[in-house]
C-alpha cells in the first residue's frame, strides 16, 4: 500500500461514525454551510495559508462547526488534536493540475497535493465529504449505504471460506495418498489470495465505519481466524525456495484479476515451473510443514530441524519414533505424538476415499 494510500485510510479513520471529528463534520453538514478542512499542520499549510486568524484551541465538534460558518478554511492538528487556523484562505500553487471544477474542490486537491495532508470538503448543497490525498480523491459514503456494500462482502467471503475448506480437504488427503499435482496447490493459493482480497476490502469498510462496524468486525474475525498461518504453512510446503517466501507473497497480491484465474501463474511464482496447461498436473510433493504444524506444542524449530532431516512428506511418514528421538528437543512422548498425528491422517485420507 502506497503513502497516499496509507494516508486516505488513517483520514478515513479519523472521520469514521463515532469520532468527534465525524460529529462536528454532521453539525456542518445540517447547517448547509459548506467546509474545508486541512486535517493536519506543516510548513507547507503556514506558506499556503492567507489571512484569517490563529486559534490553537482545544478540537470540539461545536468549535470546528462555529468556525466553519465562516467562508475560509480550518485547519485541524489532528496530530494534538489542537484547532489552529481558522477563516484561512488556501492559496496553493495554481500550476498545481486539478480535474475538479468548483472553486472549494479545487483548492482542496491542490492544498492536498502541495501540503502532503488530507484536506477535506464538505459540499453545502449536496451534503457530500470528499477527502483528497495527493492524487487520491475518495468520496465518503454513507454509513447505511456502506453497511450494505459491507454485509454483500462478508456473504462472500463467506461462500469463498467454505470453498477453501473444501480444496483444503482434498489437498490434505491428496498429501496422505502422495498423489497432489500443481493445479491442486495452484487452486488451493487462488482461493486463499482471493479470501486475502476480499477480507482485505472488507477492514476498509469496517475501518470507514468505524463504531457502526464492529458488529462486522467480529463476523470477519470468526470467518478468519487462522486463515493468515494457514495460507503462509500452505505456501511454505510447496514453494520452490523457502527464502523467497515475502517475495512471492508480494507477487500474487500484485497479480491482476484476470491473472489470478490463471493458476499457471500462480504455479510460477511458487517455482513450480509450469510452461503449459498439461504441466498443472504432475505431481509435487509437499515438505510435510502443515502436516507437523497440526501437532500440539510443536515449535517452529523443531519443525525446521524435522524437514531438514526428511525433506518432503513422503519420507516423513515413515519416520519411527527413535528416528524421530535423533532431533534435539524430540523426546519419546513428542516423538510418539508426531507419529500417531501423521498416521492418523494417513488414516482419515483412505477412510475419507
Amino acid at each position: 500500500m502506497g503513502t497516499d494510500q496509507q494516508m486516505l485510510r488513517h483520514a478515513l479513520r479519523l472521520i469514521a461514525p463515532g469520532t468527534e471529528l465525524r460529529e462536528g463534520i454532521g453539525r456542518i453538514q445540517k447547517s448547509h454551510t459548506g467546509a474545508v478542512i486541512v486535517l493536519g499542520y506543516n510548513a507547507e499549510v503556514e506558506k499556503i495559508a492567507s489571512g484569517g486568524f490563529t486559534v490553537n484551541v482545544e478540537f470540539s465538534p461545536a468549535r470546528l462547526r462555529e468556525l466553519c460558518k465562516m467562508d475560509g478554511a480550518v485547519v485541524v492538528d489532528v496530530d494534538q488534536w489542537i484547532i489552529r487556523r481558522a477563516n484561512v484562505q488556501l492559496m496553493p500553487d495554481p500550476s498545481i493540475p486539478t480535474d475538479e471544477s468548483g472553486t472549494r474542490h479545487r483548492t482542496a486537491q491542490r492544498t492536498a497535493r502541495q501540503a502532503s495532508l488530507p484536506v477535506l470538503s464538505v459540499s453545502s448543497s449536496m451534503k457530500m465529504i470528499s477527502i483528497y490525498v495527493g492524487d487520491l480523491h475518495h468520496t465518503v459514503v454513507e454509513p447505511e449505504a456502506l453497511l450494505v456494500r459491507a454485509n454483500q462482502a462478508v456473504d462472500t467471503l463467506d461462500r469463498y471460506t467454505q470453498r477453501l475448506d473444501e480444496v483444503m480437504s482434498t489437498l490434505s488427503i491428496f498429501e496422505m495418498r502422495d498423489s497432489v499435482t500443481i493445479r491442486d496447490v495452484a487452486t488451493v493459493v487462488q482461493r486463499m489470495e482471493m479470501i486475502r482480497r476480499i477480507t482485505s476490502e472488507i477492514n476498509e469498510y469496517i475501518e470507514e465505519l468505524g463504531v457502526d462496524g464492529r458488529l462486522l468486525a467480529l463476523q470477519v474475525d470468526d470467518l478468519q481466524r487462522g486463515a493468515a498461518a494457514e495460507r503462509t504453512l500452505v505456501l511454505r510446503d510447496y514453494i520452490r525456495n523457502p527464502d523467497r517466501l515475502a517475495e512471492a507473497e508480494e507477487r500474487l497480491a500484485q497479480l491482476s484479476a484476470d491473472s489470478l484465474v490463471d493458476l499457471a501463474q500462480i504455479a510460477n511464482i511458487l517455482g513450480l515451473a509450469v510452461y503449459d496447461s498439461t504441466d498443472l498436473d504432475s505431481a509435487v510433493s509437499p515438505r510435510g510443514i502443515q502436516a507437523l504444524s497440526t501437532v500440539p506444542r510443536l515449535p517452529w524449530q523443531t519443525i525446521q530441524a524435522i524437514i531438514n532431516r526428511w525433506p518432503t512428506l513422503t519420507e516423513l511418514k515413515s519416520v519411527t519414533t527413535e528416528e524421530l528421538q535423533e532431533i534435539e528437543g524430540i523426546g519419546p512422548y513428542r516423538a510418539q505424538m508426531i507419529v500417531e498425528q501423521l498416521h492418523e491422517r494417513h488414516r482419515l485420507a483412505y477412510n475419507l476415499g
